[in-house]
């Protein structure tokens, strides 16, 4: 599902926003581990994915943890296989998997010169009442990217849209 807002340069309109696309139906394995050795500890865990055919969409990186975002569907029947294999290779103090996650990405050209857009963006959505399982914003500062409940899809696309695009 994709918004596109094609009167982007309007002087009416204060929008900094001008597109947002997603896709449902991602996993996010979280890795803890104190004293994580993290180039060493991400490595073993992107080896074991690869060794599995697993891609990763996003990587999320934490003091003492890591989160891969990867498809459900390329996972399969192999999630626990690969859990119990970077279990044993790196031997983390915590794994755990969060399902039924969907990603949606707020972008704009605009948003790098407008302090505060991420604030916004969590504010909106949480008086809405929705939850961010995990986010993502690259030094370009030209995409936002939030993981939410599957069933939240809809809800995030539309509040994004309305509030920050359309």
């Amino acid at each position: 599902m994709i918004y596109d807002n094609v009167n982007e340069d309007s002087e009416e309109q204060e929008r900094f926003i001008t597109g947002i696309t997603g896709r449902r139906n991602f996993d996010i394995i979280t890795v803890r581990k104190h004293g994580m050795d993290t180039n060493a500890d991400l490595r073993i865990a992107l080896d074991v994915l690869d060794r599995f055919h697993v891609n990763v969409e996003q990587i999320t990186l934490g003091l003492d943890t890591y989160a891969l975002v990867v498809s459900a569907a390329s996972l399969g029947d192999s999630v626990y296989d690969i859990m119990s294999d970077i279990r044993k290779e790196s031997q983390p103090d915590d794994i755990s998997i969060k399902d039924n996650i969907a990603l949606v990405a707020a972008v704009g050209r605009k948003m790098a010169f407008r302090p505060g857009v991420s604030g916004r963006i969590f504010n909106a959505l949480g008086k809405q009442g929705i939850s961010v399982r995990t986010i993502a914003q690259g030094a370009d500062e030209l995409a936002i990217i939030v993981g939410v409940d599957n069933s939240q899809f809809e809800a995030v696309t539309r509040i994004l849209y309305d509030g920050f695009a359309g």
